[in-house]
């Protein structure tokens, strides 16, 4: 029989360096959460990309057990990387300040591939 689903919790936590200070401890503790468990089974997964940051979606169940999901780090941090930059424009749409080429576009594009809603690359490109 299926476990009762309570509740979702979205996190984005740097990969293998998950720990119970915040943000991390107080979003899994006011839902009655093993902090720890969670930390230790978020490391374990995530030790191939240590330091990325990367989009968790956790399943609570009504029993305070839970799974999660790690997705791939989001397009502007993977963007950043790319342009080489620290941070974005302090004026969107105004100064620009770094380029990216298509074929690095197209790279971005196909690690996103399945978290994004498109079949072919071109589609997942023009999303990037």
């Amino acid at each position: 029989m299926a476990k009762e689903i309570t509740g979702y919790l979205k996190l984005q936590v740097k990969g293998g360096q998950a720990n119970p200070s915040p943000p991390v401890g107080p979003a899994l503790g006011s839902k009655g959460l093993n902090i720890m468990e969670f930390c230790k089974q978020y490391n374990a997964r995530t030790q191939d990309k240590m330091g990325q940051v990367l989009p968790v979606l956790i399943t609570i169940y009504s029993d305070k057990s839970f799974d999660f999901v790690v997705k791939t780090p989001p397009a502007s941090n993977m963007l950043l990387e790319a342009a080489k930059l620290k941070s974005g424009s302090a004026e969107p749409n105004r100064k620009k300040v770094g380029s990216v080429t298509w074929d690095q576009v197209k790279e971005i594009a196909e690690v996103k591939m399945p978290d994004l809603n498109a079949f072919k690359v071109e589609s997942a490109m023009k999303m990037v």
